[in-house]
């Protein structure tokens, strides 16, 4: 005799909360099938085997929970019909179906691929990410048909709310566990009815974010800044280069070699995405650069790397990023020692750019200073610092 219910197990998660699952028991053994809802045990009615109408999404709750008792039920009578000699575990995987891949083991293969590919910044993030994705539902295994709208939105609210991070870094959550749900949709592993995103379900807005540039009068007073220490002018002078160069990405400065710079021009590949660039060299990125080549050791133009494995992709991400981090100390130190109030860092070299070209550069040339692969990036990268339209329009119908 089987027979299904509803439950309330008693293993919180790391939050304290509870999942709900369906219960499915034959000759006294039980197996659980968990519907990806958590919840704090004051809000379980357990002699109805439901969620009391004092949690705020009852309603929602309880309706799932009928339909995945009912799914459940209907599943076990026709496994039963076809093998009566199944076990509550056996019936459990004919549900589930065993042999498919759950979702923490297509982010797995979605990884590799990554990391084989030598993408190695976007692979350590994305990993961090899946893991902290693991780690809130409590469970190592976690299967497509589990993720549920309404578990999601209890994910984003943890990242919001819980962990204090920006909306633009819940997004970036919400977008990496679409991209694993859509590979397991083009692998036929789930399908496309389970899918939580789309219109009347979890849709992702990514948050127009605050690209803050310094003032062409700010860049003079770096550019003539005194009283800093050796260390405070070298991390000073890799800032000036990239922005000189059109907001140059640090990974790229750091990496410049003297090889790179051929009659008055500089070309180089992009890290980021192999993209030949051919500059001009400024004036004042000259003489920043003549005052190291008596000083080189290598052929590299900055001696931050030197000793580093260049051929070693994750060594180079891992020193570069620590380079980067103590670089930005030291610009912070600098701002202070100058008086500027804004938070100077190598990526606002690149802002720094954008901000002063502001409307005088035609977009098509923008695009090929940035290096972007579309227009419409560098449209979307440029609209903070395009003031010029918007601010003749108000003073047409304000200044009267």
């Amino acid at each position: 005799m089987s027979s299904v219910q509803v439950v309330l197990r008693k293993k919180p998660n790391k939050q304290n909360k509870y999942p709900i699952a369906i219960r499915i028991t034959k000759n006294r053994k039980a197996s659980y099938l968990f519907i990806g809802q958590y919840i704090d045990e004051k809000y379980w009615d357990e002699k109805n085997k439901r969620v009391k109408k004092s949690h705020p999404n009852s309603i929602m709750l309880n309706s799932l929970i009928l339909n995945k008792l009912s799914e459940a039920n209907n599943s076990m009578i026709a496994i039963e019909i076809q093998n009566g000699h199944s076990t509550a575990s056996n019936i459990k995987q004919d549900i589930i179906g065993t042999d498919k891949l759950d979702f923490f083991e297509v982010a797995k293969l979605h990884l590799e691929n990554l990391k084989n590919a030598d993408k190695l910044r976007q692979y350590q993030t994305q990993k961090g990410r899946v893991s902290k994705f693991m780690s809130f539902v409590g469970k190592e295994k976690l299967y497509f048909e589990e993720i549920t709208v309404f578990l999601l939105k209890n994910f984003e609210s943890f990242i919001l709310h819980q962990e204090l991070r920006r909306p633009r870094t819940a997004a970036n959550y919400m977008i990496l566990i679409r991209k694993i749900f859509n590979l397991a949709i083009s692998e036929s592993i789930v399908e496309r009815k389970h899918y939580p995103f789309g219109k009347s379900k979890i849709q992702i807005r990514i948050p127009e974010s605050e690209k803050i540039g310094l003032s062409k009068e700010e860049v003079k007073i770096l550019e003539n800044a005194k009283g800093l220490t050796d260390a405070q002018q070298a991390a000073l002078n890799v800032w000036l280069i990239s922005f000189y160069f059109a907001g140059i990405r640090v990974s790229d400065v750091l990496l410049l070699k003297w090889s790179d710079f051929k009659d008055g021009r500089l070309l180089y590949r992009m890290n980021k995405n192999q993209k030949l660039v051919s500059l001009k060299i400024p004036l004042k990125a000259q003489v920043i650069l003549d005052s190291y080549k008596h000083d080189s050791k290598s052929d590299l133009v900055f001696p931050y790397l030197y000793g580093t494995d260049l051929s070693d992709k994750r060594e180079l991400l891992v020193r570069t990023r620590t380079v980067t981090r103590t670089l930005n100390r030291r610009l912070q130190l600098v701002a202070l020692t100058v008086g500027i109030d804004k938070r100077l860092s190598m990526h606002i070299a690149r802002h720094t750019f954008g901000n002063i070209s502001g409307d005088k550069i035609p977009i098509q040339m923008l695009q090929k200073l940035y290096r972007h692969s579309s227009i419409t990036t560098t449209v979307a990268y440029q609209a903070s610092f395009m003031k010029k339209d918007a601010d003749e329009a108000l003073d047409k119908v304000v200044n009267f």
